[in-house]
């Protein structure tokens, strides 16, 4: 069962084509990775389905609803939330204050009741921080629960800023590059976090990575994007044997010379 279908997207800026005429099909509870050289429109592809961007042409169905249209707040409503390239956490709030904000949008009071500090906002806000906690725990975080996000590690940095994401209970989680500077030991435990978001909080993965040996492991299914056009798809052992994609990262020489 297909959770997310996207059909002939493109986005142009002005003369420049980003990405042409781009269909997936995500099926629900999977691990899918977009993969290619820089430049080839990965991050905008990203940044459509989240309504950063409004594609020039094409559509985004979730569960067959289209996303095109809606604004960045109403996509993550609708149950899509994302990570970045380049970290963006609030350093200067704690670690569970910025799981905090990751909640914001599913916790119902009203700025009168929290300016008054009624009882039963009082106890939405208790039991916020309650499932902050909940959430810094299943991430690994919950013994920096009071630290600012800035003094984390890198790795941690990461973790959080993953934290924050399902704190929002997402039904598609975008991961852009969670892997990007991460030691070795610190690339396991993603791996295993990611492997545990799907197994056990139900949650579809997409991510865009350059680690091909963290991609070909963890990857149910993997779209390989080239100068904003996707020239292959298919499961991992498909994607590693495949010409087009060796070419797109290795030059035409290395499978001339193959």
């Amino acid at each position: 069962m297909n959770i997310l279908e996207v059909n002939h997207l493109t986005k142009k800026f002005g003369g420049l084509t980003a990405t042409s005429d781009i269909t997936m099909n995500i099926e629900k509870n999977s691990i899918t990775a977009v993969i290619g050289p820089n430049g080839a429109g990965k991050t905008t592809f990203f940044n459509m389905i989240t309504a950063v961007y409004k594609p020039t042409s094409g559509d985004i169905l979730l569960n067959g609803k289209s996303l095109v249209g809606l604004k960045p707040h109403q996509v993550s409503q609708f149950g899509i939330t994302r990570t970045f390239q380049n970290i963006r956490l609030f350093n200067d709030m704690t670690v569970l204050e910025n799981v905090l904000v990751g909640m914001h949008q599913n916790l119902k009071s009203h700025w009168v009741g929290t300016l008054l500090q009624l009882p039963h906002i009082r106890r939405i806000e208790e039991n916020a921080k309650i499932e902050a906690y909940d959430i810094l725990k299943y991430v690994g975080l919950d013994k920096y629960t009071n630290e600012n996000a800035g003094n984390l590690a890198y790795g941690a940095q990461r973790r959080l800023e993953i934290g924050r994401a399902i704190a929002a209970k997402p039904k598609i989680l975008l991961l852009d590059e969670p892997a990007a500077g991460m030691n070795p030991k610190e690339t396991d435990r993603l791996t295993q976090l990611i492997y545990d978001l799907r197994t056990k909080l139900d949650v579809t993965i997409i991510l865009i990575e350059h680690d091909m040996k963290l991609v070909m492991k963890i990857s149910d299914f993997i779209y390989v994007l080239d100068h904003g056009e996707l020239i292959a798809s298919g499961k991992p052992e498909e994607i590693r044997s495949n010409k087009r994609v060796i070419e797109a990262y290795l030059g035409k020489g290395a499978v001339a010379n193959d």
